[in-house]
């Protein structure tokens, strides 16, 4: 009896310049792998950023939208089977059709029509230890920023919302070693990654949005005004546990949650869950860890020291 084929599954381009990459032709694959190689070579617009009026390029080096898992069996190559959806790398990715803000325009402001304005400045540098009275700081000058600041115009006194985007960091290898293996792969087949990489939530969660919380929101709180997260719901699956309240009222921060549906050649944003937290159970749910007994920490210490001393040339003496 012939041995049991062995499945590999890896991550790599969900959508490559607004495209599902499972649908590209070879042609366009390549042609997008092209595009790394020059820079020469036109840029493709941003569908989730450009309009009818204007047209928006790329930004975002390699132009990858999403990541997600594919399977190999012997020479079939497939999307995972047990379940693979986007992985959201871009924020632009979250704006296609303006979709997030008519959604937490009406649920936050009860207007579906209120407006986006983007990267408004919210912190002012201050002084340093290093400048004198004289004030060699510019006054004023911004030094933090809120993603997008949703608004119903003329309004008093002024109704508004604050929205922090979060896509996710990937780790592991760079998406050039797909691209080159795209420009040399051959036949109509869906080319399964080169690269060992996984979404990386710890980098994204604890060490990027969670630092943008807990500076804005106790302000935001203190003005009586609301924060608005959007993440794809791999990301919040991906979280600790956070205790939910029932009213918009009582929280600090809604988090809504895209998902994706696919129709034919095409992926579509829409609606998921709405979640309503305090900020201290979202610090907690984004941490999504808790720290060990002093007994268990120390034993550690002393196991760790046990092994430094057993593998001489490791320990170094700072003199």
């Amino acid at each position: 009896m012939p041995d049991k084929q062995r499945t590999q599954r890896r991550f790599g381009i969900g959508e490559w310049y607004g495209k599902s990459f499972v649908t590209l032709t070879p042609e366009e694959r390549r042609h997008f792998a092209e595009i790394q190689q020059s820079e020469e070579v036109e840029i493709p617009s941003c569908p989730f950023l450009s309009t009818e009026e204007q047209r928006r390029p790329c930004w975002k080096t390699g132009g990858v939208c999403s990541l997600r898992s594919y399977e190999q069996t012997g020479n079939v190559v497939q999307i995972n089977s047990a379940g693979s959806t986007p992985r959201v790398t871009c924020p632009s990715r979250f704006e296609e059709g303006g979709l997030i803000y008519r959604w937490i325009g009406e649920t936050l402001l009860g207007n579906a029509n209120a407006v986006a304005v983007g990267q408004v400045p919210f912190l002012e540098r201050v002084p340093t230890m290093g400048e004198d009275d004289e004030g060699k700081t510019r006054k004023g000058e911004g030094v933090g920023r809120i993603d997008n600041v949703l608004i119903i115009p003329n309004t008093q006194p002024l109704k508004w919302c604050a929205i922090e985007i979060q896509a996710v960091y990937f780790s592991g290898d760079k998406m050039a070693n797909d691209f080159r293996a795209i420009l040399q792969h051959q036949g109509d087949s869906i080319p399964f990654p080169v690269g060992l990489r996984r979404p990386d939530y710890r980098s994204s969660g604890p060490k990027r949005l969670m630092p943008q919380l807990q500076i804005k929101v106790p302000t935001l709180r203190r003005w009586g005004k609301k924060m608005a997260v959007v993440v794809d719901e791999d990301f919040l699956r991906n979280m600790g546990r956070m205790r939910t309240v029932e009213d918009v009222s009582l929280a600090d921060i809604a988090w809504f949650t895209v998902r994706f549906e696919e129709h034919g050649d095409t992926i579509r944003l829409a609606q998921g869950g709405i979640y309503y937290t305090e900020l201290e159970s979202a610090v907690s749910g984004l941490i999504a860890a808790k720290p060990v007994s002093q007994k268990i920490f120390e034993e550690r210490i002393v196991a760790r020291l046990g092994q430094l001393n057993a593998e001489p040339g490791e320990v170094t003496t700072n003199k």
